[in-house]
């Protein structure tokens, strides 16, 4: 069985996971990563590959030649914007036998694009901040005692803490809507904010509390089969670098409505804020986020888990489990090449 992790970045850690869950299920083959040379993932896979950008028109060409190539049985995205242009081209992936390991274009949209994320939430009764797309909206909602500052600013098709900001008042709300509409235009957020340059910016109502990560874990069809709350301790760029694996059974339940909202394979990375007693959701990712390591470091094993779905077998029940309690910090090391 082969494996390929695109835009693995610095998760060496995903590398090994990968390489260890294959040994553990008896099968040979190796862990591919793409896609750029500066990244540590890259040296730590058994084979690396460079390929087109992302919007390329020869990416997907590209990769369908190389997964038919090396016979790959799981393509695994592992950057936000990687995720609707490979899940789009699923069908032609599993026409040769490649799995994708995400969720349908649909799903990956509610997840993508924040205003959909809160719409959906909404809809189906789930807390999440009060949010809106333009500056005016919501000064017009602190005016009228519906919101209060300060508000958060963020890219409507957004990723980490890249162009996050908080506002005081409205002369702060509108000189950041446009900062942040300038720096979209300068990163690669642009691509997606392209759908609707009127409306890239989202602003939600600030709420206070403690954080929470929640991994759903879904089999490859879509099914739900376990999830694990962790309560944050520490933050670095947007990424959990402390957490705590704690049972939660209102988490372990919010994990499971929104895995049969999204159908989706593999892992939902899920961020939730506690406040006043109550539990908000403020974003979710349809990919292994980074705060899995420490579910991972307590005993779920979705690596493992798709491995052994891919070829065909039940992985063993202890394996889909977490234990509570152990705390965890991520370090830094330096990979020779």
């Amino acid at each position: 069985m082969n494996i390929l992790l695109t835009s693995a970045g610095r998760r060496t850690y995903l590398v090994d996971y990968f390489k260890e869950a294959l040994k553990m299920a008896g099968q040979g083959g190796l862990v591919h990563a793409a896609n750029s040379e500066a990244s540590p993932a890259f040296y730590n896979a058994d084979r690396q590959v460079v390929t087109p950008l992302i919007y390329d028109r020869g990416y997907i060409p590209f990769l369908l030649d190389y997964c038919g190539k090396w016979q790959i049985d799981l393509l695994i995205p592992l950057f936000d914007i990687d995720l609707p242009v490979l899940s789009a081209n699923s069908e032609a992936f599993a026409r040769q036998g490649t799995v994708v390991v995400t969720a349908k274009p649909e799903a990956i949209e509610v997840c993508n694009d924040k205003w959909k994320t809160y719409q959906t939430l909404k809809g189906r009764g789930i807390r999440t901040p009060e949010s809106w797309l333009s500056a005016e909206d919501a000064v017009r909602a602190v005016e009228a005692g519906e919101a209060s500052y300060p508000l958060v600013l963020k890219p409507r098709w957004g990723m980490g803490s890249l162009s996050v900001y908080e506002a005081d008042n409205e002369e702060e709300v509108r000189v950041l809507e446009k900062k942040i509409r300038k720096e979209i235009q300068e990163s690669y957020l642009k691509y997606e904010a392209a759908r609707d340059c009127a409306a890239c910016v989202i602003l939600q109502q600030k709420i206070t509390g403690r954080e929470w990560g929640v991994d759903v874990a879904n089999d490859l069809k879509g099914d739900f089969r376990t999830a694990v709350a962790k309560v944050k301790s520490n933050m670095r760029a947007g990424e959990t670098d402390g957490a705590m694996t704690v049972e939660e059974p209102r988490l372990e339940e919010l994990g499971r409505e929104l895995s049969g909202i999204l159908r989706h394979k593999g892992n939902l990375d899920v961020d939730v804020l506690e406040s006043g007693g109550e539990y908000y959701v403020l974003e979710m990712n349809a990919r292994f986020g980074g705060g899995y390591p420490f579910s991972h470091a307590a005993g779920l094993n979705l690596p493992y888990a798709l491995v052994m779905w891919a070829s065909g077998r039940e992985p063993e029940k202890e394996f889909l489990q977490a234990r509570t309690g152990v705390r965890g910090q991520k370090d830094i090391r330096i990979l020779v090449y």
